[in-house]
Formats: structure tokens, sequence, C-alpha cells
């Protein structure tokens, strides 16, 4: 993140005038830096869902979750049980 020295503040990059200055003391900062535009494109969105390292193997629910389910479906059971009882 750019820091500005003489306002004692960091600035996020898009908050940086376009020509890398801050924008309150207008002391350049940052080199300005040219990010291209996001387009479907130019993204591999398989990529990115398998998260970090690339690896496109499914993911297994984790252990937690699953107890979640198998005591939803108790006691759902349960409930029906109650509903003739």
């Amino acid at each position: 993140m750019p820091y500005c020295e003489d306002c004692a503040k960091y600035w996020a990059p898009s908050a940086m005038n376009a020509d890398g200055t801050c924008p309150t003391c207008g002391r350049v900062v940052e080199a300005p830096t040219r990010q291209s535009t996001i387009t479907a494109k130019n993204v591999d969105v398989k990529k990115l869902a398998a998260g970090g390292d690339g690896a496109h193997d499914d993911a297994a629910a984790p252990w937690h979750f699953k107890l979640l389910m198998v005591l939803l479906v108790g006691y759902l059971g349960w409930r029906v049980v109650e509903l003739f009882v």
C-alpha cells in the first residue's frame, strides 16, 4: 500500500490520483500502474474457483458440516415421529 510521508497516511491505490500523487498534498507517492480490465476472456474462472494452488480436486465438506447435517436429519426425523405419537 502506498504511504505518504507528509500526510502520514496509507492510501489505497484506487484512492490515489491518476498520476500516482497523494490526493491531499500532491506529493508523488507511487508510480502509476496500468491495470488491465478484467473481462471474461482474460480470467480463468475454474482456476479462481479451485483456489490459490490451482488444484481441481473436489473439496470435501468439513466434519462439522457433516455433523450438522446428521443432527438436522435426526431432529427432523424425530419431529415426524412426534406427529404420529
